[in-house]
């Protein structure tokens, strides 16, 4: 809103300073430091609000040191980390910006699914929550929303022609970009540490008769569709001791508006050789509030936390990470930079898959992990849990240097 106030101010009475809401960077400053404001001031308030309404967690008894203590916690934090994303964005961001409103639902989708689950835990007192399957019907609603949109809205186009960047065309991002390339629809996206790094989605049908080629959605949703759904179940998984998740995120977000930022202006993607998304930059305003939302909510949630994001948080950032690497067109960077989510989930998976060969096989079923998701494994092993979150987010920083090192070595 206020972007639309100052752009009338500078256009109607040339206000001094008003011009600067015309750039992102400007912009994306004023949102991470009005959410980290938000999600620190406001989320006490609400830490004590939730704990008025004895909205805290139950603890299922798992033989972790330091478990008991955690009962009773006030649980659906997510919420201040999604009005403190949200309020930003609505102050600061183009409205109209098809990413921006995409990000928004998506943020607002999750979180009524995440907030029923942790309700409904709370209600019945136990862990059960809502069913896993209205979970997942929830999240390939999305997943399709989502998929159906980035395929079939007019404003989602790429440009793959180069532009001139001497002097005489050096525009900014609030130029009409398209005087100087054509935008195109297109399923591309980008394959990590490959030469000529990308790859069509039309490819995997269009071997049948080029015809096909119109088709491609057929593809391309579902793979949408699982990918949201991986990663908000990631996510999820990961959000097991204080401060995990929440610092995980930030670190894969910070580096996911590099790239927004990148991708969504004409020179830069041009000078790194990297796909640019016309009008994918204003993604970087609602990146950076939401960076500032997970930074501002880690003052209450590292450990001792005071506070539990619950599903109301973490199927939220899941979410909300998984379509924004849609957008940039780095869904396929997400192992690498979703690291510790894609190891987490890996770790149950194998688990479960091998807990039920050994009993299948032998009559007794084994364990690969002590325990499952992995942080719970090294919680068995005594090691103590803010120590276990320290080095999980140095890996995830060393994760999001190689995601960025992509830009250049193919």
């Amino acid at each position: 809103m206020l972007y639309y106030l100052f752009e009338y101010l500078e256009n109607e009475y040339q206000f001094p300073g008003a011009s600067l809401f015309q750039f992102i960077t400007f912009r994306a400053a004023i949102a991470i430091i009005l959410s980290l404001l938000i999600s620190t001031i406001y989320g006490k308030r609400i830490i004590r609000f939730l704990r008025k309404k004895q909205m805290g967690e139950s603890i299922r008894e798992l033989g972790l040191e330091g478990q008991s203590e955690k009962a009773g916690t006030p649980t659906m934090g997510g919420i201040i980390i999604i009005l403190a994303t949200l309020v930003p964005v609505l102050l600061v961001a183009k409205l109209d910006n098809i990413y921006v409103v995409l990000l928004i639902v998506t943020t607002l989708w999750m979180g009524v699914i995440g907030f029923t689950d942790d309700f409904l835990k709370i209600k019945r007192k136990d862990k059960e929550g809502l069913a896993g399957k209205f979970k997942v019907i929830g999240q390939v609603g999305l997943g399709l929303i989502v998929g159906c949109t980035m395929y079939f809205h007019k404003d989602i186009t790429v440009r793959q022609e180069k532009v001139n960047t001497g002097t005489e065309q050096v525009i900014s991002t609030n130029e009409k970009e398209s005087d100087f390339n054509p935008a195109i629809k297109s399923t591309k996206t980008t394959i990590p540490f490959f030469k000529n790094n990308e790859f069509d989605y039309a490819d995997l049908i269009s071997w049948i008769s080029p015809e096909m080629t119109k088709y491609a959605w057929l593809i391309f949703i579902p793979i949408v569709i699982f990918i949201v759904t991986a990663v908000s179940n990631g996510a999820n998984l990961t959000d097991g001791i204080d401060g995990l998740a929440a610092g995980s995120s930030a670190i894969i977000v910070l580096t996911l508006a590099l790239f927004a930022w990148v991708s969504g202006n004409i020179i830069f993607s041009d000078y790194l050789n990297v796909m640019y998304i016309p009008n994918s930059g204003e993604m970087t305003i609602f990146i950076t509030a939401f960076a500032g939302a997970l930074v501002g909510f880690l003052w209450y949630n590292t450990y001792p936390a005071q506070v539990f994001m619950g599903d109301t948080g973490s199927l939220t950032i899941g979410g909300i990470i998984a379509v924004i690497a849609i957008a940039i067109r780095k869904e396929f960077l997400i192992p690498i930079l979703c690291g510790i989510f894609f190891i987490e989930t890996l770790s149950v998976m194998m688990q479960v898959s091998w807990f039920k060969y050994t009993r299948k096989k032998y009559g007794e079923g084994r364990r690969i992990f002590l325990m499952s998701p992995l942080h719970h494994h090294y919680q068995k092993k005594g090691i103590h849990e803010s120590k276990i979150v320290a080095r999980f987010w140095i890996v995830g920083i060393f994760l999001a240097i190689m995601a960025v090192i992509t830009l250049k070595v193919r």
